[in-house]
């Protein structure tokens, strides 16, 4: 599910993309349900190619949103993300314990946050890898064939 949200640099909030062009992608706004298009030239990320940065190696952030969900036992993320840097690193730890102190920054937290309440508002609850579950039963079956 994740693959299919994206962000885009210089615009606020998250995007489901809706449909693709030549040299564009129609996204729809997760926060308002406008229609608009991200050009080549924009900066878009989908939300399932990032990672964040632990002592040891990268977590997914699909493992970071499942680890708030535990935590806030699927609801809201009940920290705001205009808080204070030391609130968002102790909250930070507390979902993340290892997470990479010098690379992780407040405004990652802050960016990690407000996707997470975006997503919860949205209805999206599920941040499991069924995508590559599917994908590696698929090719099981092709090969018992």
């Amino acid at each position: 599910m994740l693959k299919e949200i994206l962000s885009i640099s210089g615009k606020p909030g998250l995007f489901k993309m809706v449909s693709q062009g030549k040299n564009m992608v129609i996204v729809e706004s997760l926060i308002d349900g406008k229609r608009i298009p991200a050009y080549t030239k924009d900066k878009v990320i989908s939300l399932g190619d990032i990672a964040i940065y632990t002592d040891k190696e990268e977590v997914a952030l699909r493992q970071v949103f499942e680890n708030i969900s535990k935590k806030e036992n699927g609801g809201a993320c009940q920290i705001d993300p205009k808080s204070d840097n030391n609130i968002l690193r102790k909250y930070m730890e507390e979902i993340l314990p290892e997470y990479d102190r010098d690379r992780v920054y407040p405004s990652d937290m802050r960016k990690i946050f407000s996707w997470y309440n975006i997503l919860i508002n949205n209805g999206v609850t599920d941040f499991s890898e069924k995508e590559k579950e599917e994908k590696k039963e698929e090719t099981e079956e092709t090969k018992a064939e």
